[in-house]
């Protein structure tokens, strides 16, 4: 599949986004742990998170689907059922990640496959803490990649665990393992990451002390069967937010959208560099805050992205770094480091697929320098399986002259299903 993308004269709409993804990972997997049936709506259908569903049917949990396309998921309190197939996680690191805590607290074995792409990335981070806890797990790839397997054990133990790296993935995981471990677990952070799965546990029942940088639960307590409501994802609308943001007059509103305070850094850096933008707080949600952000393009400026507000808007760094090269000025982003083992390496991709359309970028080892201002063209470039980077430059390609083609673009449909025809509806009024 390629999208095809031209120069939008005038950008403008009112949208929905898909369910978010991180969140549609999670309440399957609470639901699943839970003591009764859940009722998921507006859960993601991309193929990320279908492949969660599908994980978990494999491990005997009953998975339903209505007629309005809402999840019935009939919890298995905790206990899993064994299965000698692999299970295959797909494109998907956070099934193989937040799966391997759950799978850690089960007695037997398991074993967790992946993409091309997903045996490329590594897993020490979650075989690390999971080890600490008893647990016995081994990878077969090269570098401490999947496939990945996972001698369970019922006899898990709490451990406090600092994280060397701020990721939201490996707390989770953490986290999940807990449940099912004996005492107390505790995750000390070193800087904030998104903070779904606590609100989340919170929200279906399970106690959850936080104190600053330190997360904690204790073994024993499942989640409460309860219906859930996934929020639109912000990191899906972060693509139209930054169109608009860098055209001026355009106008895009996004409705019952996630306002989750560590999801919206992109909001913030949208802000530095000029753009008008107003955020509506309608709901808490199931343990969410969902609303409305609508945005007015204006001239954008460049600036510096780095720091503490990395881990919050890694996501989005690719589409950010399409917003910086349209910029006036520099925009420099650092302490990335940690896109350079994505579904693709996003820094060396990124950093390539700019210049190949006229942009001045250099690459450093944690991040991209962009001097941005100069007109950008059109080009052919392959998506690298990657679904952020086909969709970040097809923004790319609406303010670039002649066509941009990107290959291999069917990878969209891991996170957004429905993003080519959206790209139509906005760029043709």
């Amino acid at each position: 599949m390629e999208i095809r993308v031209y120069r939008a004269p005038r950008i403008e709409a009112d949208i929905r986004v898909p369910g978010d993804k991180s969140i549609s990972h999670r309440s399957a997997l609470l639901a699943a742990l839970s003591d009764g049936t859940c009722r998921l709506r507006n859960y993601l259908r991309g193929e990320d998170c279908l492949g969660t569903l599908r994980v978990l049917r494999q491990l005997g949990v009953v998975i339903e689907e209505e007629s309005d396309g809402t999840f019935m998921v009939h919890g298995c309190a905790g206990r899993f059922v064994a299965t000698e197939a692999d299970l295959d996680c797909g494109n998907s690191g956070t099934t193989m990640r937040l799966m391997s805590g759950l799978l850690a607290a089960q007695p037997f074995h398991s074993r967790l496959t992946g993409d091309d792409s997903l045996s490329r990335r590594p897993m020490r981070r979650v075989m690390e803490p999971l080890g600490l806890m008893g647990a016995k797990l081994r990878t077969e790839g090269h570098g401490d990649c999947p496939p990945l397997v996972i001698e369970g054990s019922a006899s898990l133990q709490g451990i406090e665990y600092r994280l060397p790296v701020a990721s939201a993935q490996v707390k989770s995981c953490v986290l999940l393992a807990g449940l099912l471990a004996r005492g107390k677990t505790t995750v000390m952070q070193p800087v904030t990451t998104r903070d779904h799965t606590e609100r989340m546990l919170e929200y279906f029942g399970v106690p959850v002390e936080r104190e600053g940088e330190r997360i904690s639960v204790m073994g024993g307590h499942l989640p409460q069967a309860r219906d859930f409501q996934v929020p639109g994802d912000i990191s899906s609308a972060a693509f139209w937010l930054v169109a608009a943001a860098a055209q001026p007059g355009a106008n895009i509103v996004v409705r019952e959208v996630g306002l989750n305070p560590t999801r919206i850094g992109l909001l913030g850096i949208l802000l530095r560099m000029g753009a008008r933008l107003r955020e509506e707080e309608h709901s808490k949600g199931p343990g969410e805050p969902i609303g409305k952000i609508e945005i007015i393009g204006a001239r954008l400026r460049g600036t510096l992205i780095g720091g503490k507000e990395i881990p919050n808007v890694i996501d989005e760094i690719p589409v950010l770094a399409v917003a910086g090269a349209l910029a006036s000025g520099t925009t420099t982003i650092c302490d990335a480091g940690e896109l350079r083992v994505k579904e693709s390496d996003r820094l060396a991709v990124v950093a390539h697929h700019l210049t190949a359309m006229g942009a001045e970028v250099t690459e450093n080892p944690d991040g991209l320098v962009i001097h941005g201002g100069r007109p950008l063209r059109g080009a052919r470039l392959s998506s690298h399986g990657d679904h952020r980077i086909a969709m970040a430059f097809a923004i790319a390609g609406l303010f670039a002259e002649g066509e941009t083609v990107i290959e291999d673009a069917e990878c969209v449909e891991t996170s957004y299903p429905g993003f080519v025809e959206q790209l139509r509806r906005i760029t043709n009024g």
